[in-house]
């Protein structure tokens, strides 16, 4: 299992460019599923995460082809099973958008509980919520979650609390059911936005996606047709803050800026000078840089997947700075092996509290989840002396070549 090994205190400038978006693909691709023919799905990552996917939509039957790293065929026509029960799907965090797709497809879904991360518990109680609104009976046995329906008919769903999974999978099912869903509450992510675009390329009839209400106008097929995902908001936070961290001056192109405005603001709160073009943004960063509170929310919020990242920033800032993680229970794992980097942080409840140091210092770390994992790479470019990061494989789930990537921008790091 390979390792990364960084040798800190490199200033990083330069050019990177963002590849698609991580939480639209695993959603895209299942969606794909829906189609009675051909999708042509480009700017893919190229990622272990999406590599599992495509591996199960075959088991189900679909022919999927990678026409190059980024780019997937997928021809919905002969897909033939409801079942995706083996371990391999379960290791996916993602994998309950299966459980939509199947069921919007052949009215049954078995698909193995979803995995991938270890911070937290994944709740799917909206997404049944939502599956048993529309008609259909919902039960988990020995960790598979099983779905069937007779029929599933439009109706007006309400979501208790605001959840990017169970609006999308709600969409899903929704898209081939008859009659008209409305989804009250729903998320507002840019990649709820991706899916519902993609699905309407395809034949389906959806509205409203990007605001609180999503109408789905059930169709009888989806026909396919050619999508290019978006840009990843995450994996282009993840750059603006090691061009920040290391004191660097970075461009991160190959983005939508408007999506990285609550990042964009924070940073600049803590003297970061941010530059922006159409599709890309400037990061230039002071010697010393100014604490600030942050607070994770769906968005517009702050986007709880680029907590780790900020708290490694916030770690090296001047003063006291407070994180409040309002979305995630159980998300500050990681800071223990942050913290053997030399950060100060103290954790309560859902608030952590870091009082900023001058440096960092390598130390052996291990990644326990996918952000955490990129939140210590961070660390790693700022520390002085050698990071040692085990359990890379997480990183591998989110981030497409991120070693190659960091070299180009000066960093000092390798896998082994």
């Amino acid at each position: 299992m390979s390792e990364l090994y960084i040798r800190g205190g490199k200033r990083l400038v330069g050019d990177v460019v963002i590849n698609g978006a991580k939480n639209a693909a695993v959603a895209i691709l299942p969606a794909a599923l829906l189609v009675d023919g051909i999708s042509e799905i480009e700017n893919l990552p190229y990622i272990d995460d999406v590599i599992k996917l495509k591996s199960a939509m075959e088991d189900l039957g679909a022919i999927a082809h990678l026409k190059d790293e980024h780019t997937l065929e997928v021809d919905g026509s002969t897909l033939y099973s409801y079942k995706a029960t083996n371990e391999a799907v379960g290791n996916i965090r993602a994998s309950y958008y299966l459980i939509g797709a199947l069921l919007g497809r052949f009215k049954k879904a078995e698909v193995a509980m979803p995995g991938g991360c270890n911070f937290g518990v994944r709740p799917i109680d909206q997404h049944i919520k939502g599956f048993e609104a529309l008609g259909a009976t919902v039960t988990i046995e020995d960790g598979i979650i099983k779905a069937y329906a007779e029929k599933l008919v439009g109706t007006k769903i309400y979501l208790d609390v605001v959840s990017v999974g169970a609006t999308i999978n709600v969409m899903l099912a929704a898209t081939l059911a008859e009659g008209t869903t409305i989804i009250e509450n729903a998320a507002k992510e840019p990649h709820v936005v991706d899916v519902a675009n993609f699905l309407n390329i395809a034949g389906a009839s959806i509205k409203g996606a990007g605001t609180d209400v999503i109408r789905i106008k059930g169709v009888e097929r989806l026909t396919g047709g050619k999508y290019a995902a978006i840009p990843d908001q995450i994996e282009a936070g993840t750059y603006m803050i090691a061009g920040a961290i290391t004191g660097g001056d970075v461009y991160v192109r190959n983005i939508i800026p408007e999506h990285m405005y609550s990042v964009s603001l924070k940073m600049m709160e803590m003297g970061i000078k941010i530059e922006e073009g159409d599709d890309y943004i400037r990061v230039t960063a002071p010697e010393v840089l100014k604490g600030t509170n942050v607070k994770t929310l769906p968005h517009p919020g702050f986007p709880t997947d680029l907590q780790p990242q900020m708290a490694v920033l916030l770690s090296i800032a001047n003063g006291k700075s407070t994180i409040i993680e309002g979305v995630w229970d159980n998300r500050f794992q990681y800071i223990d092996e942050l913290k053997k980097t030399g950060a100060q942080i103290t954790v309560d409840g859902r608030t952590a509290t870091v009082e900023g140091v001058s440096e960092l210092t390598g130390a052996e770390v291990a990644a326990t989840d996918l952000r955490a994992g990129a939140a210590l790479v961070l660390a790693g470019l700022r520390a002085k002396g050698e990071t040692h990061i085990k359990n890379v494989k997480y990183i591998d789930r989110g981030y497409e070549a991120i070693e190659k990537k960091l070299k180009v921008l000066g960093a000092d790091i390798e896998r082994r």
